[in-house]
């Protein structure tokens, strides 16, 4: 099996039950995700989000980022990655399409949450490292945290690979 970067975008953030939400999208299709994958995908968000407060209501920023990616078969994930406990992120995911995760049919638009402990494949994991990397630059490492500057500053437009 040859080995192929996806194309990344990066869709506006938004905003979903009080948290600051960063986009990602990763697909090979150069069309892009299709607005009913994409629609059914936030549809289920709110089901991925830690409770308000975080962890215990520890104060820490509602902020998450999101990974939409788009397989190249029937397949279709949302992969959430909230901020909680001040550094720590707490990950829930959605999958569709993919009977294998326990999926009840094909369609890439009927969304469930199985309960598997895995993080994301390789096209889903570069914006981690960079989300990492900008947490630290806006949050935790200035005297004054900045979360607009935070959900400001995301991966580069480009392929799953580009680490500009």
């Amino acid at each position: 099996m040859a080995f192929k970067e996806k194309l990344l975008t990066v869709p506006p953030p938004i905003e979903v039950a009080g948290r600051r939400i960063k986009r990602y999208h990763v697909t090979a299709d150069a069309a892009g995700i299709a607005p009913d994958v994409e629609e059914a995908a936030y549809a289920i968000l709110p089901k991925l989000l830690p409770e308000p407060g975080g962890a215990g209501g520890d104060g820490t920023p509602p902020a998450t980022f999101v990974v939409l990616h788009r397989g190249g078969d029937d397949g279709a994930y949302l992969n959430a990655y909230s901020w909680v406990w001040d550094n720590v992120l707490h990950f829930r995911g959605a999958s569709a399409g993919q009977p294998v995760l326990g999926c009840p049919d094909r369609d890439p638009t009927r969304f469930i949450t199985p309960d598997l402990p895995w993080i994301g494949c390789v096209w889903e994991l570069p914006p981690i490292l960079h989300e990492r990397d900008a947490w630290v630059r806006h949050m935790l490492a200035p005297d004054v945290p900045d979360l607009d500057a935070y959900v400001n500053d995301s991966l580069p437009e480009g392929t799953t690979g580009d680490r500009s």
